[in-house]
């Protein structure tokens, strides 16, 4: 009896240390995957997309300053957890045309519904199909070099709920000096991360 106990015992031991080791098996992977890919410095970070944002810019007229400045804010430059594990770099939400894969996260509230990409690319890509809406198409009348009169109208037109949204993307413009993009081309020819 003593040996049938002390085998039930050691069987127990045995199945709650595996459990165990699952468990933590389990936290280390999901803080692993929690983690952002990268850690970027905001240089690093316009070094990476700069030529993305000139890419566009030259096909669709939205300043590479404007592009870059929004990335920057709104991901933490690439830091941020929307950006790190839903590829979202410009904070761009949900509505009811999305049809792709989501990410819920506290925003303004509770839970909302941001949208979440496959990679980068994806994202870049949104960010400008979301500025061809109706609300944006004064901005393109002002032309590429006009960087402070984007930033005031993508705050007018509703981009974002921030009071000083435009002060802080002309802030890191010109910080960064990222309006000296919108007078460059890109350093190599081509489809940018498959944008097209």
């Amino acid at each position: 009896m003593k040996k049938l106990v002390c085998y039930i015992f050691t069987v127990c031991l045995w199945i709650s240390s595996c459990n165990t080791s699952r468990v933590a098996e389990q936290q280390l992977e999901s803080e692993r995957i929690s983690q952002p890919a990268h850690k970027y410095t905001t240089e690093s970070y316009i070094e990476k997309y700069k030529d993305v944002a000139i890419w566009q810019m030259r096909k669709y007229g939205v300043p590479a300053s404007i592009t870059l400045a929004q990335a920057i804010l709104e991901s933490n430059s690439g830091n941020s957890e929307l950006a790190s594990l839903a590829k979202n770099h410009f904070g761009i939400k949900c509505n009811n045309t999305w049809k792709g894969r989501t990410y819920l996260k506290d925003d303004e509230h509770k839970n909302e519904c941001f949208r979440m990409y496959p990679d980068e690319a994806e994202s870049f890509r949104d960010h400008i199909e979301f500025l061809k809406k109706d609300r944006y198409a004064a901005l393109f009348e002002l032309g590429h070099l006009d960087y402070k009169g984007w930033a005031k109208g993508l705050k007018k037109a509703g981009y974002a709920t921030n009071p000083k949204y435009p002060d802080l993307l002309i802030g890191l413009i010109e910080r960064y000096k990222l309006h000296e993009y919108d007078r460059k081309k890109p350093s190599r020819h081509g489809n940018y991360y498959g944008l097209n």
